[in-house]
C-alpha cells in the first residue's frame, strides 16, 4: 500500500480490536454466588459493595481473578507448570473479555527476618547500586553491600570460565554485606540456661526442665549414664570439664546403658531437635517452653544495621548505607536530591520516583530497613502497590481488596488519587470496598446482596454511584448515613495513666485514659496509634487485646473449635443418641477414616505442587458414614457445621436442639456481625477484620475490665457498623472500658472521649495533639482529624 493510500490513523471508523471492551461473566456459582451475570467496563474503576459475606471476594477473587490466573498457568511449559499450583476451574459458564489480573491483596508479606521494606520494592537494590558506584571508600560491588549475602573465601585450584579462555585461580574471594555474627538478621538468639535446668539440682533429682527430659527417659538417660558427670551431684558443683561435656560436648558415639548412642552436648541437642523447628507447628507446651528459653538481643557487632563492618564504613558524604536505610523514607528521599552525580543520574531518578511513590501513598513514615513481617495488612497492601506504581504495564486488571483498610480519612484521599492514576493509564481497576469515599469515584458500582452466606450472592444493583444511591439496595440507603455527635457522654470511672511512652515514634508522651467509656485512639496512619495503645497499655491482668493478627491453628480449624462451640453441641449430638462426644469429632473417634478427617486428600507428586481432592467416601463432609446416622433435631453433624451463625442461633435456640451453652456463643458470634460465618468454615479463609470479631466474640465472655480493640470496623459494611457501636456501648454500659484505635468517623462521632494523635506521621508524629470530648474536636478544628470529623457530622 501506497503512503497517499493508506488509512488515516484518526479514522472515526472503529477498529474491530477496540471492540473488546467488556469483561462478561455468566453464571457465576463459586461459594454462594447464585448464577451470577454481569458485565464489566475495562479500563474503567469498578467498585463491588455488599454486607461481609455477600459474595464480593467470591465473584472479584475467586472467579475472574482465579481464571484469568489459570489460563496464564496454562501457557507455561509443563516443566514450569509442574513447580506451580494446580488451579481448579472456577465454577462459571462463560467468562469473556479477561486480561491479566494482578491481584493486590491485605495478605502479610513474608515474615523471613531478612525480608525489609527495601527488599520487597526494589529499594534496597538501586541503593546498593548507588553505594558500589560513588561510596568511599570503594568495598566492591553491591553485592558487599547487601545483607543477605555472606562474604565467601575459597582456597584451591578454581577454573573460571570466560568465553574461550579459562583462568584457574588459587583463590577465590566474594565480597557480601551480611555481617557474620547475625547473619544478616540484626538480631542474635540465645539460650536463657535458667530455662533448662535448675542447677542447685541433681540429674536423678530432675534438674532438666525441659519437655521430654523428665527422669527416666532416654533423653535423660543419656546424661545420666554417660559416664561424663555425675548424675547425684548439683549441676552448679560441676568442674569446668562436667559442664562443658554436660552442655557443649561435639557429637560422639559411645556405649550408654549397654547400647551404642550418639552423645552430644545439651544445647547443640535441643537447637537440633526443638529450636530448628518451626514454632507455628509447635505444641502448646513445647511453643511455650521455646518462648521462654530464647532470647533475642540486637547483634552486638553490627548494632541491629545487619550489615558487615565494611558496608557500614563506605559513605556518601557523611551518610552509610546502614544510616540511609535507617532513615524516614521521606528524609530519604530528600537526602536523594542532594546527591548529584551524572554518571548515575538515571539511577537516582528511579530511585526519587520510588522513594516519593512511598510518600504519596502515605508510607513516607516507614524506613527501608523496616522488618516487612511487622507491615499490618493495609501497609503491606500500599507497599506491594508501589511495585505497580512504576510499572510499564497498560491494558491490565487491578484487583484490589479494602485498600483503605488502616488508613485516616486524609490518606484516603491519597489512596483514591493512585487508584485513579492507574486507571487513567489505560488499566481496569476492581476494588471491594465498603468506605463511602471510594465507591463515590467509581466509574461504575456492582452491589451484591442483599443478605450475608446463603441469603446473598445476587446483583442488586449495577450502574452508577447516583443510580445506587437511589436504588433502593442495603448499600445504597446507608451510603449517606452521618453518625450524629452524641449530645450527652459518659463520666469515667478512673484513668489509666500512662507516663513517658517513648515506644517507636512516640515523644515521651504522657495521657490519661479515662476508664468505664468509650474511648477513640486516632490520628493518620504512622502517627503513634498502635504504638501507645499496644506498647504502653499492659497486656496483664483484666486487659483484654483483640488484634488482627492471624489466629493460630491448622486448616482443620474453623469458628465452631476455635470459640469452644462445639464442646457443648458434641455433647448435646451424644446426649440425644446414647454415644460418645467423640464420634462428632472430625479429629477424633468420628472421622472418616479415608481422609482422616480432613474432608480432603492431600497428593504429595514429588518435586511437582501437591493436590488437595475432596474425599470421594465422605464427599468432604470429614465424618464417617455411620455417625451421620445420628441426628439431633433432625440434622447430622455435617449438616450443622455447614450452618451459618445465624441459622444454627435459631436451631439450638428452640426446640428439639436447644443447647444453652451453645446458644449464648453463637448469640456472641452474631453480636460481632459473624451471623454470616459458616460454623465449619476454615479459619485459613477469613479476613482481618473477621479474625478480629471471631477474638472479640471469645473474649466477651472473659472477666476482663479493659478491652482493647485495633480497627474493628475494618472489613464491616456500613450498614453493620451500625450494629457494632450497639456492641460497644453494650460493653460499656456492662461495667468495662473500651479503648479503640480506630479511623472510621461514626466510631469517632459515637466515642466519648478521644485522643488524636499526630499531627503527622513517624518523627512528624508521635505527639497528643486533642483529648477531649468529639463536639470538642469537631469546634476545634485544630487537627487533620477533627477538619475531617466535622465535615463528616455537616453531612
Amino acid at each position: 500500500m501506497s503512503i497517499a493510500t493508506r488509512p488515516d490513523p484518526r479514522s472515526p471508523v472503529p477498529h474491530l480490536a477496540d471492540s473488546h471492551d467488556l469483561i462478561r461473566v455468566h453464571g457465576a456459582r463459586e461459594n454462594n454466588l447464585k448464577d451470577v451475570s454481569i458485565e464489566i467496563p475495562k479500563r474503567r474503576l469498578t467498585v463491588f459493595t455488599g454486607v461481609s459475606g455477600s459474595g464480593k471476594s467470591s465473584l472479584v477473587f475467586n472467579t475472574i481473578a482465579a481464571e484469568s490466573q489459570r489460563l496464564i498457568n496454562e501457557t507455561y511449559s509443563a516443566f514450569v507448570q509442574g513447580f506451580m499450583p494446580t488451579l481448579a476451574r472456577p465454577e462459571v459458564d462463560v467468562l469473556d473479555g479477561l486480561t491479566t489480573v494482578i491481584t493486590v491483596d491485605q495478605q502479610r508479606m513474608g515474615a523471613d527476618p531478612r525480608s525489609t521494606v527495601g527488599t520487597a520494592t526494589d529499594a534496597n537494590a538501586m541503593l546498593r547500586i548507588l553505594f558500589s558506584r560513588l561510596g568511599q571508600p570503594h568495598i566492591g560491588p553491591p553485592s558487599a553491600y547487601a545483607f543477605n549475602v555472606p562474604s565467601v573465601r575459597a582456597s584451591g585450584a578454581i577454573t573460571v570460565e570466560r568465553g574461550a579462555k579459562k583462568t584457574v585461580k588459587a583463590t577465590f574471594n566474594r565480597t557480601g554485606g551480611m555481617c557474620p555474627r547475625c547473619e544478616g538478621r540484626g538480631a542474635v538468639s540465645d539460650i536463657d540456661l535458667t530455662q533448662l535446668y535448675d542447677d542447685s539440682k541433681s540429674l536423678n533429682e530432675g534438674a532438666l526442665t525441659i519437655p521430654g527430659y523428665t527422669a527416666g527417659g532416654w533423653n535423660h538417660r543419656l546424661y545420666s549414664e554417660s559416664g561424663l558427670v555425675d548424675p547425684d551431684k548439683p549441676i552448679s558443683k560441676y568442674t569446668k570439664k562436667e559442664r562443658h561435656d554436660f552442655l557443649y560436648h561435639e557429637a560422639a558415639r559411645m556405649k550408654i546403658a549397654g547400647i551404642n548412642m550418639t552423645y552430644e552436648g545439651l544445647i547443640p541437642r535441643i537447637q537440633k531437635s526443638i529450636l530448628s523447628k518451626d514454632t507455628e507447628a509447635m505444641q502448646p507446651h513445647i511453643r511455650a517452653f521455646v518462648e521462654r528459653a530464647v532470647t533475642f538481643a540486637t547483634c552486638p557487632e553490627c548494632e541491629g544495621t545487619r550489615l558487615g563492618e565494611g558496608a557500614r564504613s563506605s559513605k556518601i558524604g557523611q551518610v552509610s548505607i546502614a544510616d540511609a536505610c535507617a532513615m524516614e523514607i521521606r528524609d530519604l528521599a530528600e537526602w536523594i536530591r542532594t546527591v548529584e552525580e551524572p554518571s548515575v543520574a538515571p539511577l537516582l531518578a528511579a530511585l526519587r520516583q520510588t522513594l516519593d511513590s512511598f510518600v504519596e501513598i502515605g508510607l513516607g513514615y516507614l524506613s527501608l530497613d523496616r522488618p516487612s513481617g511487622t507491615l499490618s495488612g493495609g501497609e503491606a497492601q500500599r507497599v506491594k502497590m508501589i511495585r505497580h506504581l512504576g510499572s510499564s504495564l497498560t491494558d491490565v486488571t487491578y484487583v484490589f481488596d479494602e485498600p483503605t483498610s488502616g488508613l485516616h480519612p486524609h490518606d484516603i484521599q491519597r489512596m483514591n488519587s493512585l487508584l485513579l492514576r492507574l486507571r487513567d493509564k489505560g488499566n481496569t481497576v476492581l476494588v471491594v470496598e465498603h468506605k463511602p469515599e471510594v465507591i463515590a469515584i467509581a466509574d461504575h458500582v456492582v452491589d451484591l446482596g442483599p443478605g450475608a452466606g446463603t441469603a446473598g450472592g445476587t446483583v442488586c444493583f449495577e450502574g452508577t454511584v447516583e443510580g445506587l444511591r437511589s436504588g433502593g439496595t442495603i448499600t445504597g440507603r446507608h451510603l449517606d448515613d452521618r453518625a450524629a455527635l452524641k449530645e450527652t457522654v459518659r463520666t469515667p470511672t478512673g484513668t489509666l495513666r500512662i507516663r513517658g511512652a517513648t515506644a517507636h515514634n512516640l515523644r515521651d508522651v504522657d495521657v490519661d485514659i479515662p476508664l468505664g467509656v468509650l474511648c477513640v485512639v486516632t490520628g493518620v496512619a504512622g502517627s503513634g496509634k498502635s504504638s501507645l495503645v499496644h506498647g504502653s497499655i499492659p497486656a496483664g491482668e483484666g486487659v483484654v487485646s483483640v488484634d488482627q493478627s492471624a489466629i493460630r491453628g491448622s486448616r482443620r480449624s474453623n469458628p465452631a473449635t476455635y470459640t469452644g462451640l462445639l464442646d457443648p453441641i458434641r455433647k448435646a449430638f451424644a446426649k440425644a443418641n446414647g454415644v460418645k462426644p467423640a464420634l462428632f469429632s472430625a479429629n477424633s473417634e468420628g472421622a472418616c477414616p479415608a481422609c482422616n478427617g480432613a474432608g480432603v486428600i492431600y497428593t504429595d507428586l514429588a518435586m511437582m505442587s501437591g493436590v488437595a481432592t475432596t474425599c470421594e467416601d465422605c464427599e468432604g463432609k470429614r465424618f464417617d458414614a455411620s455417625v451421620l446416622d445420628h441426628l439431633l433435631g433432625g440434622r447430622d453433624i455435617s449438616e450443622v457445621l455447614a450452618m451459618s451463625v445465624a441459622e444454627a442461633e435459631e436451631f439450638f435456640g428452640a426446640g428439639q436442639a436447644r443447647t444453652p451453652a451453645a446458644h449464648r456463643v453463637l448469640i456472641r458470634l452474631a453480636d460481632v456481625g459473624l451471623g454470616y460465618l459458616r460454623l465449619g468454615q476454615p479459619l485459613t479463609t477469613l479476613s482481618g477484620g473477621e479474625r478480629q470479631r471471631l477474638k472479640l466474640a471469645t473474649h466477651m465472655a472473659e472477666k476482663g475490665g479493659v478491652y482493647v480493640l485495633d480497627e474493628p470496623t475494618s472489613g464491616l459494611h456500613l450498614a453493620d457498623v451500625e450494629q457494632l457501636l450497639g456492641l460497644l456501648d453494650r460493653l460499656v454500659d456492662s461495667g468495662k472500658s473500651v479503648i479503640v484505635v480506630e479511623h472510621h468517623q461514626a466510631v469517632m462521632a459515637h466515642a466519648d472521649w478521644i485522643i488524636d494523635l499526630g499531627p503527622g506521621a513517624g518523627h512528624d508524629g508521635g505527639r497528643v495533639v486533642f483529648e477531649g470530648t468529639p463536639a470538642g474536636l469537631v469546634a476545634a478544628r485544630a487537627t487533620l482529624t477533627g477538619e475531617h470529623l466535622a465535615a463528616y457530622v455537616a453531612g
